[in-house]
C-alpha cells in the first residue's frame, strides 16, 4: 500500500485535498471516484512508514503510545469517530514521526480499512498485542475501553521495566567506573613504577611481575585488546538474539544465584498482566495465549504456554497445564483455577500481576543492598591488588640501593 495525495472535486464542485492509501495509482483514482469525487491530481507520497530507510533507527517512546491510546479513548468515548479522532491526535502529537504514522492511519481508515488492518501496516510501532486488542474491541463496539486497557498495560509494563532498569543502573555504572580505573592505572602508573625498578634492578615479586605483564600487554597490544573486547561485545549481543543464544541465556538467567527468582518473578507478573489484559478485552484465549507467550520475555515461558495452549485447545482447562509445568509457581496456577471456575479469569490474573509487580519491588531492593557493599569491594581489590603490587618491591628498595 502507497500513500497519494490529492485534488479533486465534489459533486458540488467545491475543490478537496489529502491522502490515502492503495495499491496503485489506478486504486487510488477508483477510491475517489468511489467516494464521490472527481480526481484532478493524485502525486504519491514517499513513505513515512516502518520501511522507509530513514525511519529504519526511529522508534516511539511507549509514554507516546500510552498518551495516544489514553486520549483516543477518551475521544471515542465523547463520540468522535476514528477519523475525527486520528485528525486530532496528528495534529497534538508532539513526535514529528509518530504524527506521520498518525496520518497514514486516518488516510487508511479513510480508504475504508479498518483501525487494526491500518495497524497492521506499522508492526515496528503497534505490537500484535495492541492490534489483536484494537480488533476485538472494534467486533465488540468497546474501542474506547480497549484502548484504556491498552494504556494501562503499557504503563504496567513500562514501570516494571524502570524498576528493572533502575536495578542495573547502579552495578553498572560502578563496573564502568572500576574498568576505567583499572584501565587508567594499568596504562599510565605502572609503567613510572616499571621505570623505577629498571633502574634499581633486582627480581621483582611474582604479583608486581604479574600486574608488569599485564600493563606491558595493554599497552602494547592495545589495539588487539580493545577491539576484541568490542567484538567479544558485540558478538554476545547477537548471539543472544539467535534461536539457540536465546534459550541457552534465558535458561542461564533463571539458574543464576539471586538473581534467577527476580527474573522469574519479573516474567510472571508481565505474563499475568498480558493474558489478563487480553482476556478482559474480549481476545480469543488460544489467540490470547500466543500472544502472551511471544511477549512474555523468556524463552522457557513461551514454550510452556505453547505447550497450554495445545492442551486448551484440546478442551482442557488453563489450570492444569500450568501444574503440570515448574516454571509456574504453585500460587500462578491455583489463583488461574479459581479465576476460571468463578469465571473471573482477567479479575485473579491481575491480582497475579500486582501481586508479583510488588515482589519484584521486594526483590530488586534486596537484591540492590547486597550488590552495592559487593561492588564497592570489587572496586577495592582491583585498585588494592595494584597498589599493593606496586609498592611491594618499595619494601626490598633499601637492599636494592645497597
Amino acid at each position: 500500500m502507497a500513500a497519494y495525495s490529492y485534488s479533486a472535486i465534489n459533486a458540488q464542485g467545491v475543490e478537496l485535498s489529502g491522502e490515502l492509501h492503495a495499491p496503485d495509482l489506478t486504486g487510488a483514482r477508483e477510491q475517489l471516484r468511489i467516494r464521490g469525487l472527481l480526481a484532478s491530481r493524485v502525486d504519491e507520497l514517499p513513505s513515512a512508514g516502518d520501511n522507509s530507510a530513514r525511519n529504519v533507527f526511529k522508534k516511539v517512546k511507549p509514554k507516546t503510545l500510552q498518551i495516544f491510546s489514553r486520549q483516543f479513548a477518551t475521544m471515542i468515548e465523547a463520540g468522535l469517530n476514528v477519523v475525527q479522532a486520528l485528525v486530532i491526535l496528528e495534529e497534538q502529537t508532539e513526535d514529528a514521526y509518530f504524527a506521520s504514522v498518525v496520518r497514514e492511519l486516518r488516510a487508511d481508515v479513510e480508504g475504508g480499512m479498518l483501525l487494526s488492518e491500518a495497524m497492521k501496516r506499522h508492526p515496528k510501532i503497534f505490537e500484535r498485542l495492541f492490534i489483536s486488542m484494537v480488533e476485538a474491541g472494534e467486533a465488540a463496539g468497546i474501542l474506547d475501553e480497549v484502548l484504556d486497557r491498552v494504556a494501562l498495560h503499557i504503563e504496567k509494563s513500562t514501570q516494571i521495566k524502570r524498576r528493572v532498569k533502575g536495578a542495573m543502573l547502579y552495578p553498572l555504572m560502578v563496573m564502568s567506573f572500576a574498568t576505567l580505573v583499572l584501565t587508567g592505572l594499568l596504562l599510565f602508573l605502572v609503567p613510572v613504577f616499571v621505570h623505577i625498578f629498571q633502574q634499581l634492578g633486582g627480581d621483582l615479586p611474582k604479583l608486581t611481575q604479574y600486574v608488569v605483564n599485564v600493563s606491558d600487554l595493554l599497552k602494547h597490544k592495545w589495539y588487539i585488546i580493545f577491539p576484541a573486547f568490542g567484538g567479544s561485545l558485540f558478538g554476545f549481543f547477537k548471539w543472544k538474539k539467535t534461536e539457540t543464544g536465546r534459550k541457552q541465556w534465558d535458561r542461564f538467567k533463571l539458574r543464576v544465584p539471586k538473581i534467577g527468582p527476580v527474573v522469574l518473578k519479573v516474567t510472571m507478573a508481565r505474563f499475568s498482566r498480558t493474558l489478563s489484559t487480553l482476556v478482559a478485552a474480549g481476545v480469543d484465549i488460544i489467540q490470547a495465549l500466543e500472544i502472551t507467550g511471544q511477549t512474555s520475555g523468556n524463552w522457557r515461558v513461551e514454550n510452556a504456554l505453547a505447550d497450554v495452549r495445545a492442551k486448551v485447545h484440546e478442551g482442557v482447562p488453563i489450570a492444569q497445564p500450568l501444574v503440570d509445568n515448574d516454571i509456574f509457581p504453585p500460587m500462578v496456577s491455583q489463583m488461574v483455577k479459581i479465576g476460571e471456575e468463578t469465571g473471573e479469569l482477567e479479575k485473579m490474573l491481575g491480582k497475579i500481576a500486582d501481586f508479583y509487580e510488588d515482589e519484584v519491588d521486594a526483590a530488586i531492593q534486596s537484591l540492590t543492598s547486597i550488590i552495592e557493599p559487593l561492588m564497592m569491594i570489587l572496586v577495592g581489590c582491583m585498585v588494592g591488588v595494584i597498589v599493593i603490587a606496586m609498592y611491594l618491591p618499595m619494601f626490598r628498595m633499601l637492599s636494592l640501593v645497597k
